[in-house]
């Protein structure tokens, strides 16, 4: 089943994790769908960690959530950026209220404790936010992968080919 006629949204600042934004985008794209990204100011291009450059196609004040099919929040230092925005954390509450696919890894899940949708949810992310992740009122596994409903997360880099799938199987999932 192809994607072909579904949009997600990748989340996008300075300091992604490049592997933990580049694989999932590449095998979400594989799967047909258009993956945009979205940061701060539309047209910026924003450096990962380790120099890999990514261009915002849209701000964040741009995105209808209504027109989403997914959204996939990569790792590194971008999440802690990420989630001072009032219309990321918008977005993401959107998008967990329409139960659709959520996608985080490693220290993402800082963006999903901001906009308080973690309480009673099983997920994982890298052990260094595990405190984090509890203390927002989630149920944290020591997993590759943990699916929660729309909720799709991970620990880091290792996890990237279980996690990529999940979330391409998300999306066909909600396609029905």
């Amino acid at each position: 089943m192809s994607l072909q006629n579904l949009t997600v949204i990748c989340l996008l600042d300075d300091e992604f994790e490049d592997l933990e934004l580049w694989y999932p985008v590449y095998r979400t794209r594989e799967a047909g769908a258009t993956v945009l990204y979205a940061g701060p100011e539309k047209g910026k291009t924003h450096i990962g960690k380790y120099g890999v450059p990514a261009t915002a196609d849209l701000s964040f004040d741009e995105i209808d959530s209504s027109s989403v099919s997914g959204l996939l929040v990569p790792g590194g230092w971008a999440p802690d950026k990420l989630r001072r925005y009032p219309a990321v954390l918008q977005l993401v509450r959107d998008m967990d209220e329409a139960n659709k696919p959520i996608g985080q890894i490693c220290h993402a899940g800082w963006v999903l404790i901001s906009a308080k949708i973690l309480n009673g949810r099983k997920v994982t992310s890298t052990p260094g936010i595990r405190d984090d992740m509890e203390n927002a009122g989630a149920l944290w596994f020591d997993e590759p992968v943990v699916v929660d409903g729309n909720l799709i997360s991970a620990r880091r880099p290792p996890d990237l080919p279980p996690y990529a799938k999940a979330f391409v199987d998300a999306l066909k999932e909600r396609m029905g």
